[in-house]
């Protein structure tokens, strides 16, 4: 592949919602890999504060791969950490805060929630799975945005218990 052609690649990559690519053509291998607590949204690229690290590799599969990183980040003031319990994501997938586009947040920041109740869905492989707390309290963090990808044990919400 040319240059331009990766550059594209790698670009239609970084605005996509997959985590991983990997292409193989007889002798020449591509692989590109997103790691970071990235808050993109599918054909939107980053939101500000977002950091997303997308590793490069490519080489004749006899011999060892170069590695190349590529990293961006936004510039985002620092918050004070807010103390509470987190909800983390029990899989890989993609988050929707809300039931439907037209109806309201599951919860929002102060709302009290109970352990059982729905807090967001995480869509994986096309099944819709809900996501619920495991504790009692006032919701005081909202950490993910509606439609982003999420990682396994990333945490979703922070909840003050009691």
């Amino acid at each position: 592949m040319q240059q331009e052609e990766l550059k594209e690649l790698l670009a239609i990559f970084d605005q996509s919602t997959l985590t991983e690519f990997d292409l193989k053509d007889g002798a020449f291998e591509l692989y590109f890999n997103k790691t970071a607590a990235a808050k993109s949204q599918a054909g939107q690229g980053n939101s500000a504060g977002a950091s997303t690290e997308t590793t490069v590799e490519s080489a004749p599969t006899a011999q060892p791969a170069t590695q190349q990183t590529v990293q961006s980040k936004t510039a985002e003031p620092e918050k004070e950490a807010v103390e509470g319990t987190d909800i983390v994501s029990p899989i890989v997938g993609v988050t929707y805060l809300r039931p439907a586009p037209e109806k309201p947040d599951f919860k929002k920041v102060g709302d009290h929630i109970e352990a059982g109740e729905v807090v967001c869905i995480v869509e994986a492989m096309k099944v819709m799975n809900e996501i619920t707390s495991d504790v009692s309290g006032e919701i005081v963090e909202v950490l993910v945005e509606n439609e982003q990808v999420v990682e396994f044990n990333q945490p979703l919400f922070r909840v003050k218990e009691g």
